[in-house]
Order: structure tokens, then C-alpha cells, then sequence
């Protein structure tokens, strides 16, 4: 703080030397003038003053017999005469708070916080339609009126906050913990269990409805495994009404699978030129600048790198610098060794392996072979699985009598 208040009344660097430097400090003293950062070298003295201090010292320098001189001047009232002669600065620091001043008054930044079920670019939609949006006034952004809104059209939002910090609208939302719970509507009709593939019954747990095929059955696609028609009886065994039910079970059944996987013989890979040329662009918002240029290669790929003034990033503004490098580059055709592709096809067959055990299929054979067969390179592998299957259909209630009748 003592510094800053020396720099606003100005303070002096002065050189002491002559008869008694000494018995100038002490009258110095005496008449409540501060000297300070003195420094001897030699005869001489050096030392700093404030500027209305020095205008003090003829008196004592003329009673001590010594000479002053001045070696730099530091502060304020020297500082604001160079101004004159550098009007190009005054007035780029008056255009810099102008600037400053002016872009404080708008929203450069919108950041939400504690959004889980809520998307960004369904909240981003909803600011849209509200008129919220980077670049407004903030004196057209009423805080009351947006936390309402963010309630009325979100029903899982339980509290809501927004709030201006500088140029950034901070919104803080809570979302509904509770699980929302949806009332499934029965359905009319049970539903029966088939068979999707051909194969035999391993195992079977039966939870509801009738099962209709035993362990060690050979079934086909679309038989049916389970059957949601739940026969209810009379006393003397005939059927008096049936019961639906949604058939339930794990069932499993060992089938074969087979897959395809395919290489072409060739492939084309980016080989660069070194070859490159250089777009410098200006970004504001959602508008971008960008030096003209005509196309600078037949083909090109480009990269983008981008800054952000640090005067910038703290006011929040979204505005950028950079440049779009583009690189020449030609496609060269190459061809896949036995062992490159051997590789790639084993990669891809791991893939495909990786996904079954995901989905609980048991793999207890595998067959692969590699061909060259149809000009490409061919993976084709046949595997014995185990599988869970169990494909849900609907189904209706018989006419009894006509039950009855075939029986």
C-alpha cells in the first residue's frame, strides 16, 4: 500500500555528495522530510524522496554546503506528461476499458450443473425457445422468471438456481432422485415362448405357463417351448376354462453358429507430401472470419489449432484465434500380407467372440478356417454354443368346445 501511495505522489532518485551529506540527512530528519533505500558509495550518497519533499531541501542544501542531484524520477505526475506524445497507447487503453466496461454488460458464458437425465442439448433447446443465449444483455435475462420456467418444463427437476457471476449465467438444477415409476397396462393376451433357433434342450427352469418340450428335445425355429394357455379343469377332467398367463422360463439350447468375416485384398492408406499451407481465422460466438484462400490441394486433410486471449477467457467471451494447417497428401494402394491379414481377421473374430460372451453364450467348439475364395480374404468359423432363447408371442384362449372335440 506505501508503494502505491509513493507512485501516485511521485518520488525521486537523488545522488548526495559534497561537505557534510552527513548533517543533511539529520536536518532531513529534523524537518519530517523521509528519506529512504539510502545507500552509500564512497563520499557519496544515494537515496529516494517524494516529490514534494524535494522541493524542500534548498534551504538545507544551501546550510550543509552539499550538492543534489537527480537521477530518475518514478510515479504518477511524471508518467501522465509522456501521455501527449503517445496518443496511439492513451487511446487504445481508453478503447481497452471502454471495451472492458461494455462486454461486462452482456452473457458471454451459460454453464449448467447437475443435470443427469436432462441432456445438454435438450436444456440448450429450452434456453433457445426462452430467448436465452450467448451474446444477450443481461438486462434482458429475468433470474425469477427462468428458474420457473426451468420447473414448468422439466417436471424431474426439484430445485433450481441461476445466478450472474461476471458475464457467466450460472444455472444449478436438482434433479428427482426417486425412480419414476410407470404403470405397465396388462396385457389382454398371454404370450407363449418359441424356439428362434434349431438345436437341442440343455436345460430348462420353467417359471409360469406350460412347458411344451423336455431336455434333450430337438426343437426348430419358431417351436414352441412354453405355452401361456393354463388349462383350468372339472371334476371329471374335462377342461372348463383356460387361464393366460405370460410365459416365463430359461431355457437353453445348443445350436450351431457361423460367421463371416471379410478382408479386402488391398487397402489405401494417406501417404504425405510434406506439403502444407497455413488459414489464419477469428472466431466469435458462432461466427467465424476466415482469410480468403483458394483450394490449396487436390487432396488434404486439415488440422486446427486455436488460442484463446487470457483477457478473454476470464470476461468469459467466447472468442478465438488460430489457423487451419492443411496437409497434402496422396492415397497409396497397398496389399495385405498373409500375416497382416491373418492379424486383422483375428482381431475381428475376437470382437464378434467378445460380444457372444456379453450376451451369456456358452462357446463349446469352435471351427475356423482362412481362404482366399471370391478375390478377398475370407475368416469363415462355425461354433457350437450354448444359448439362452425364448422368443415371446402372443396367444388367445380356444373355443373349449371345439378343444374338447379334436381331443
Amino acid at each position: 500500500m506505501i508503494g502505491i501511495l509513493r507512485y501516485l505522489r511521485g518520488y525521486l532518485r537523488i545522488r548526495v555528495w559534497g561537505f557534510s551529506p552527513e548533517r543533511f540527512m539529520n536536518l532531513c530528519s529534523n524537518r519530517d522530510i523521509l528519506l529512504w533505500d539510502i545507500v552509500r558509495d564512497g563520499d557519496a550518497y544515494y537515496m529516494s524522496i517524494s516529490l514534494s519533499s524535494f522541493y524542500k531541501l534548498r534551504p538545507i542544501v544551501k546550510k550543509t554546503g552539499t550538492r543534489v542531484a537527480i537521477l530518475q524520477r518514478y510515479g504518477l505526475p511524471f508518467f501522465i506528461p509522456t501521455l501527449k506524445h503517445r496518443k496511439v497507447f492513451l487511446v487504445g487503453s481508453v478503447l481497452a476499458v471502454l471495451f472492458w466496461v461494455w462486454s461486462s454488460l452482456y452473457i458471454w458464458d451459460i454453464d449448467l450443473e447437475g443435470n443427469y437425465q436432462i441432456t445438454e442439448d435438450a436444456f440448450n433447446e429450452f434456453l433457445m425457445a426462452e430467448n436465452v443465449r450467448i451474446g444477450m444483455q443481461q438486462s434482458e435475462l429475468n433470474i425469477e422468471e427462468l428458474e420457473k420456467a426451468i420447473r414448468r418444463k422439466f417436471p424431474q427437476v426439484t430445485w433450481t438456481s441461476a445466478k450472474l457471476s461476471g458475464t457467466r449465467l450460472q444455472i444449478d438444477i436438482k434433479e428427482n432422485d426417486a425412480p419414476i415409476t410407470v404403470e405397465e397396462t396388462k396385457k389382454a393376451e398371454g404370450t407363449n415362448l418359441v424356439a428362434e433357433y434349431n438345436g437341442i434342450v440343455v436345460s430348462m427352469i420353467v417359471r409360469s405357463g406350460i412347458p411344451m418340450v423336455a431336455i434333450g428335445d430337438t426343437v426348430e425355429e419358431g417351436t414352441v417351448l412354453v405355452e401361456g394357455l393354463v388349462p383350468i379343469y372339472n371334476d371329471d377332467t374335462t377342461i372348463r376354462e383356460y387361464q393366460l398367463v405370460e410365459a416365463d422360463a430359461d431355457i437353453v439350447i445348443e445350436h450351431m453358429r457361423t460367421e463371416t468375416i471379410t478382408l479386402p485384398f488391398n487397402y489405401v492408406k494417406k501417404k504425405y507430401t510434406g506439403r502444407t499451407r497455413s488459414r489464419f481465422f477469428l472466431r466469435v460466438g458462432d461466427k467465424e472470419w476466415r482469410m480468403p484462400m483458394e483450394r490449396p490441394f487436390l487432396v488434404y486433410d486439415s488440422v486446427i489449432r486455436q488460442s484463446r486471449p487470457l483477457i478473454f477467457e476470464r470476461l468469459s467471451i467466447p472468442a478465438y484465434w488460430g489457423s487451419y494447417t492443411y496437409r497434402e497428401y496422396q492415397n497409396v494402394e497397398y496389399e495385405y500380407s498373409l500375416e497382416e491379414a491373418e492379424t486383422l481377421l483375428n482381431e475381428n473374430l475376437t470382437i464378434f467372440l467378445s460380444t457372444l460372451e456379453e450376451k451369456g453364450v456358452q462357446i463349446i467348439e469352435k471351427d475356423v478356417r482362412i481362404d482366399t475364395s471370391g478375390g478377398e480374404w475370407m475368416l469363415y468359423g462355425e461354433f457350437l454354443v450354448q444359448e439362452r432363447v425364448g422368443r415371446s408371442v402372443d396367444t388367445t384362449i380356444p373355443d373349449i368346445g371345439e378343444s374338447e372335440t379334436n381331443e
